[in-house]
C-alpha cells in the first residue's frame, strides 16, 4: 500500500542477510603486530537518551572488528530475533579520514521500527539490550553493506558505518491488538472473522458491488492515544482484492509489522484518511475505491487493476 516516495529512513539499516544473534555488549578485538590499529574504539558519543547525541569520530582511516558499547543501560523488557524495535538512531558514513551524516530520526522528528533483515553489525548490537538503552555500534563493511557498499546512500564498500541508536519500544513480530471485535462487518461490507494468535483475520467478500467511496469501520475500539497527521503508525494489516477475493498482501503472514508515516502521502489516501482520528489498539476495516487506493493506473506487483476495490484490516499497534 506504499506509494512511490522518497527513500525511507528504514531502509538505511536493510541488509540482505540477517547474522546470528550474538552479544550486544562491548566487544574489540585483538590486533596482531602487522595489523592496523584498531580505531573504532576511539568513537565517542555523549548526550542524554531521547536527545540527539554527539558524536566523535577520529580523523584517521577507521579499522578494527566490530566494536558495540553500551553507552546507556535500560532497564525494559530484551530486544530479541522475534521482536521488531521502535527506536531513535544516527548514522554516519566513516570513509577513509572524513565522514559524514548519514540519517537522523531526530532531525526528521519521528523514530523508526527496526524490523526484518538489519545490518548484521547492528542486529549484533542490538538483540539482548534492554529497552530504554542508548547502543553504538561501529560496524565494518563485511558487517554492514558488504563488498558492493550502498550507493544508493553513499555508502563505499570500503566504508565503515557508525550508528547510535536509542531503545524505545519493542513490538513482537507477531502481534495484534487486543480486545473482542464488536462487530464483524457483514451485510454491503466484507465479513472479518478473527485468526488465531498471531495469525491474520479472514476477510470474506459480500455477493455485492463495490462501494464506490471510501468505507471506515472500527471492528476494535482501541483505549490508546488518537493517530494524528505526521505521526509514525506501527500496524500490522492483511489486504484483499475485492473483485478476486484473494489476500494480495499481508504483514502477519511475513511476521512483521508495517510502519509509515500517516497522513503525508506515504502510503494509498484511503490509509492516510481511515487511519488518521483512530486509536491506537483499534482494528480498523478499510474499503478503499480506486481513486483512494492506486488510481487508475493500479498496481502491478500485486496484480491490482486501475478499477480494483481494496480491502484492508489494519491492527493499530502504536503511534508515536
Amino acid at each position: 500500500m506504499r506509494r512511490a516516495a522518497a527513500l525511507a529512513i528504514t531502509s538505511l539499516v536493510a541488509a540482505a542477510a540477517i547474522a546470528g544473534c550474538g552479544s550486544a555488549s562491548s566487544s574489540s578485538h585483538s590486533a596482531s603486530a602487522s595489523a592496523p590499529a584498531d580505531t573504532y574504539t576511539s568513537v565517542s558519543v555523549t548526550g542524554s537518551f531521547g536527545k540527539a547525541p554527539t558524536v566523535k569520530i577520529p580523523a584517521e582511516t577507521g579499522s578494527g572488528a566490530l566494536y558495540t558499547k553500551t553507552l546507556i543501560q535500560g532497564s525494559g523488557s530484551a530486544y530479541t530475533s522475534s521482536d521488531s524495535l521502535l527506536g531513535n538512531f544516527v548514522m554516519y558514513d566513516w570513509s577513509g579520514k572524513t565522514h559524514k551524516l548519514i540519517g537522523s530520526t531526530y532531525s526528521e522528528g519521528i523514530p523508526t521500527l527496526f524490523s526484518g533483515q538489519l545490518l548484521p553489525g547492528l542486529e549484533t548490537a542490538l538483540i539482548g539490550q534492554k529497552v530504554g538503552s542508548r547502543v553504538l555500534a561501529v560496524i565494518p563493511p563485511a558487517d554492514a553493506f558488504g563488498s558492493t557498499g550502498n550507493s544508493e546512500i553513499g555508502v563505499g564498500a570500503k566504508d565503515t558505518v557508525v550508528f547510535v541508536v536509542d531503545m524505545l519500544k519493542t513490538i513482537s513480530n507477531t502481534a495484534s491488538v487486543p480486545g473482542k471485535q464488536a462487530t464483524n462487518g457483514g451485510g454491503t461490507l466484507p465479513t472479518v472473522i478473527p485468526g488465531a494468535a498471531g495469525k491474520a483475520p479472514t476477510i470474506t467478500i459480500p455477493k455485492t458491488a463495490a462501494p464506490t467511496t471510501l468505507q471506515v469501520k472500527t471492528l476494535i475500539k482501541g483505549t490508546g492515544p488518537v493517530v494524528k497527521k505526521g505521526q509514525l503508525v506501527v500496524v500490522q494489516y492483511t489486504g484483499v482484492i475485492w473483485r478476486t477475493g484473494k489476500v494480495f498482501d499481508s504483514s502477519w503472514s511475513r511476521s512483521t509489522p508495517f510502519s509509515t508515516p500517516i497522513g503525508e502521502g506515504q502510503v494509498i489516501p484511503g490509509w492516510d484518511t481511515g487511519l488518521v482520528g483512530q486509536t491506537v489498539g483499534s482494528r480498523v476495516l478499510l474499503v478503499i475505491p480506486p481513486k483512494d487506493g492506486y488510481g487508475s493506473a493500479g498496481s502491478s506487483q500485486p496484480g491490482i487493476k486501475g478499477t480494483d476495490t481494496l480491502v484492508f484490516v489494519v491492527d493499530i499497534l502504536d503511534a508515536s
